[in-house]
């Protein structure tokens, strides 16, 4: 057995797009199941996105806390943003986020891991990076709006996201599989074994 996700696509008889928004929408496919039938998914068509596990000198993580609607909750979270151009270098990407949102800029970028966040309802892709060598940004501060301009900051060691995580504290999907992939990381063969910065993404295809 190959421990691989592998690309496979269903015939697809049919699509409407019931509901498009400024930056995703619903689509519903009508998909043919291996004994014929024909069933109906309905899913979130979203452009990707990207995140950023800032860690310092100290071992600190930069976070982020946001106000998020649809779970009526403040969350602590890594920086992170939309792919707002189709085939958008994600390490560009992801640069932009934390210097937009923390004002910092970091020397060292590698893939911490890939994921699809909610597979059996949104084809939302992110890929999280890990950054060191941080530093502030040169320049003035990126002009923040609506959640943005609420958001609180702060410094976390990783040992104390992990236990948040672990003791379910903390639930932001990127934050939760940024830390424990680190520690993952860690644990194994090492940062340095991580995969570079721009290393390939077939979910998102980019151009370096």
């Amino acid at each position: 057995m190959e421990l691989q996700d592998t690309p496979q696509e269903w015939r697809v008889v049919a699509t409407t797009t019931p509901f498009e928004g400024k930056k995703t929408s619903v689509r519903t496919d009508d998909v043919v199941m291996p004994d014929g039938t024909v069933a109906s998914r309905d899913y979130q068509v979203h452009p990707g996105s990207v995140a950023v596990l800032a860690l310092d000198e100290q071992d600190r993580v930069l976070l982020l806390k946001q106000y998020r609607h649809p779970v009526r909750q403040k969350l602590w979270e890594i920086p992170a943003g939309l792919l707002d151009v189709p085939g958008e270098n994600p390490l560009h990407a992801a640069q932009r986020e934390l210097y937009e949102e923390a004002h910092v800029k970091a020397g060292d970028w590698r893939v911490l891991t890939d994921v699809y966040t909610t597979p059996g309802g949104c084809d939302e892709a992110v890929r999280i990076f890990l950054a060191r060598d941080l530093a502030d940004a040169e320049g003035e501060r990126y002009e923040v709006s609506d959640e943005e301009a609420d958001m609180e900051t702060a410094r976390v060691p990783l040992a104390e996201l992990v236990r948040g995580v672990l003791a379910g504290e903390l639930h932001n999907n990127c934050l939760v599989v940024g830390v424990l992939s680190l520690a993952a990381a860690r644990a194994g063969e090492g940062v340095d074994a991580l995969r570079p910065a721009e290393a390939p993404w077939p979910a998102r295809p980019f151009v370096s």
